[in-house]
């Protein structure tokens, strides 16, 4: 469920029809892809524990509550794609700085460095410095783009970031030092953050299984010993597997939350 995401913008001084990382909207292609695959794995899961697809089909109404949480999941992924590149553009910004290049060649710089480590180009960061890029040319300072863009992104290190460098920029400071030290701090929160976040794949992976378990199980149990388990698809039985069902969306939605850790 990868397609292409439909731009989310805002309207705004000098930012009108520009990305909004604050948001994300599905394209149709996402949208459909996520209804389509919802549904499915909604009808499969009822039709293990009921065994009915009267009910089953019951259940896939949950799939139009779907694509908002897969819009959130990759409103995140693309927000922590952001600030890894943040990252790769400030060491880029820093060593044209500190090699005697203006400014502006060190954000021309930066992109070609992107563009170097991702050859395709399908990188919101190259886009907002080609922006920023283009805002210069037209006259604009840059300070002024800086903001603009750290506003759409609403991330602690570009605010930052933008704020020293609008500072340091009007009161005449030793830009390239500024630079230097605030790519240094970063680059040390975001390794920290990775770190963390490679401790946490494997408990989030666990969880997964955890996940994926119960349904394998009673396929199992359904294969093996139909007899057994045809009590529970008729009569009472119908009620206990909506109980059980309850107990498993519940547990499911626990296990997503406490693995859902904000690094």
């Amino acid at each position: 469920m990868k397609g292409g995401s439909k731009t989310s913008v805002i309207a705004g001084p000098g930012s009108a029809g520009l990305t909004d990382y604050r948001v994300y909207t599905l394209s149709r292609r996402q949208r459909l892809a996520c209804l389509v695959v919802g549904g499915m794995a909604l009808y499969m899961i009822g039709y293990v524990f009921f065994h009915s697809p009267l009910i089953s089909l019951v259940l896939m109404c949950g799939t139009f509550a779907l694509p908002k949480y897969w819009s959130r999941y990759l409103l995140r992924r693309r927000r922590e794609s952001l600030s890894l590149h943040f990252k790769q553009a400030l060491y880029s910004l820093s060593s044209s700085l500190a090699a005697g290049r203006s400014v502006e060649n060190g954000f021309r710089e930066a992109i070609s460095d992107l563009r170097l480590l991702y050859p395709d180009g399908s990188n919101d960061l190259i886009a907002e410095l080609g922006i920023i890029c283009t805002r210069m040319e037209y006259g604009q300072p840059i300070e002024e783009a800086l903001q603009d863009f750290s506003r759409r992104a609403d991330m602690e290190d570009i605010s930052n970031f933008a704020d020293v460098f609008t500072t340091c920029k009007r009161s005449g400071g030793d830009l390239v030092e500024i630079v230097r030290r605030t790519s240094a701090v970063i680059s040390e929160k975001l390794e920290i953050s990775q770190e963390i976040g490679v401790m946490l794949a494997q408990k989030r992976f666990e969880a997964k299984a955890m996940l994926v378990a119960p349904l394998l199980f009673l396929m199992f149990m359904d294969l093996s010993s139909p007899d057994y388990m045809s009590p529970l698809h008729s009569g009472v039985g119908l009620i206990i597997s909506a109980f059980a069902l309850l107990l498993y969306a519940g547990s499911s939605w626990l296990i997503l939350k406490i693995s859902d850790i904000r690094i």
